[in-house]
């Protein structure tokens, strides 16, 4: 396997792998550890990322990885390094509420080539590749375009394990409350990119994030026809862990309330 369409099937065969575990874990006593303030973990988010990874390594051993609960490994050669998230809404998953995901990039020296975000309970799959458009279940997805942010329902994410950066976030959600229609905050950034890919949201903003919660979403949006960057509206949004996604009528209206608060 070496061409896109190829990454992508192999992502969402390894999100499909570990979304069979997901399904099957849901609703057990678990044991939770926690790896910082108000970040946890457990044996389904380990067993759901061995078995991500234990079909991507079989298909790909040369590639690199970068996955929530292991050691980031070297690539062989060939550039690529795949970027997982086995358990997209841990806490989610922890009280038994329904909404997580498991999320599967693939980056090359120029960006991100393939992805798949799926969502278990829902039997929701959206995937992408690089110039391929972006799809649900195999069918085309596309952002929305409303006229304005007025008319938008926006999804956003509390930097719960960042409070040093709670007041400037405030200061922006108040003015996203003041100016669109709607803000929802479901706990899973991977399922808030793929339904801002999808049209069910019309953006996305988030800080104090990581690569492996917004690589594949990233690319959903992009690739059905959205704009994705930082919040001072740059490019380096895998990098800085915070991101603004929408479709191109509302984006740069959204970057500008986060430009004004939290750059």
């Amino acid at each position: 396997m070496s061409d896109a369409a190829s990454f992508e099937r192999a992502a969402v065969d390894a999100a499909h792998r570990a979304g069979a575990v997901l399904r099957r874990r849901f609703g057990e006593a678990l044991r939770v550890e926690a790896k910082g303030t108000h970040d946890f973990v457990t044996e389904v988010d380990r067993e759901a990322e061995a078995a991500v990874l234990g079909h991507l390594r079989s298909l790909f051993p040369g590639h690199a990885f970068m996955a929530e609960e292991s050691a980031p490994s070297a690539a062989g050669g060939g550039g690529y390094r795949w970027v997982v998230d086995p358990l997209d809404g841990t806490t989610n998953f922890i009280h038994g509420v329904p909404t997580f995901a498991v999320s599967v990039a693939l980056e090359d020296d120029d960006g991100l080539v393939a992805g798949a975000v799926h969502d278990p309970l829902h039997d929701e799959t959206f995937h992408a590749r690089r110039g391929g458009g972006a799809r649900l279940n195999g069918e085309p997805i596309a952002c929305a375009r409303p006229a304005g942010l007025d008319e938008s329902l926006v999804a956003t994410g509390f930097p719960f394990r960042e409070l040093t950066n709670l007041d400037r976030y405030l200061r922006a959600f108040r003015e996203f409350v003041e100016r669109t229609s709607g803000l929802r905050r479901a706990g899973s950034a991977s399922l808030d990119l793929a339904f801002t890919a999808c049209g069910r949201y019309d953006g996305f903003w988030e800080i104090g994030l990581s690569r492996w919660d917004i690589a594949a979403g990233a690319l959903l949006v992009l690739e059905a026809g959205g704009i994705v960057t930082d919040a001072g509206g740059g490019g380096t949004f895998l990098e800085k862990g915070e991101i603004v996604a929408a479709g191109p009528t509302v984006h740069a209206a959204m970057v500008g309330i986060t430009r004004r608060h939290l750059v």
